[in-house]
């Protein structure tokens, strides 16, 4: 890549995916919808977590240590891994995306809000992420 040339090749993006933390609080609707839906998206690898104990899979440093970008769901999930991993966040990307809890497991119409809000951070191929929501 050229200096100040900041468009990656689809080569140079498999070769070194964006890695794409979502978190939510329990990690069993929102962030694993996320995950279920962005996984395999070309040029991104995805996982997610939640900040509660009893959460499916609980954030750890080295989740945050592994991400390129971090999508919460709430603001009170940026408070939450500010509180408990502060400096590991350091420079990193860190998007609040205002879905609240009142969805279920990929539930449509939180498909569409996370595609909507995660979109507009993000290059996506739609045909990756369309093929696996229907």
């Amino acid at each position: 890549m050229r200096a100040g040339d900041t468009s990656e090749s689809v080569t140079e993006q498999q070769q070194h995916p964006t890695k794409i933390l979502f978190v939510c609080s329990r990690n069993r609707f929102r962030s694993l919808t996320a995950e279920n839906i962005f996984r395999g998206a070309t040029g991104y690898e995805v996982r997610s977590a939640g900040t509660q104990p009893e959460a499916r899979i609980v954030v750890t440093e080295g989740h945050i240590g592994w991400a390129d970008v971090i999508f919460v769901m709430e603001k009170a999930h940026l408070a939450r891994l500010r509180q408990k991993f502060g400096p590991a966040l350091g420079e990193k990307k860190i998007v609040a995306l205002h879905i609240p809890d009142d969805y279920q497991f990929m539930q449509r119409e939180l498909i569409d809000d996370l595609q909507t809000k995660v979109s507009q951070h993000l290059n996506l191929q739609s045909s990756s992420v369309q093929a696996r929501c229907h």
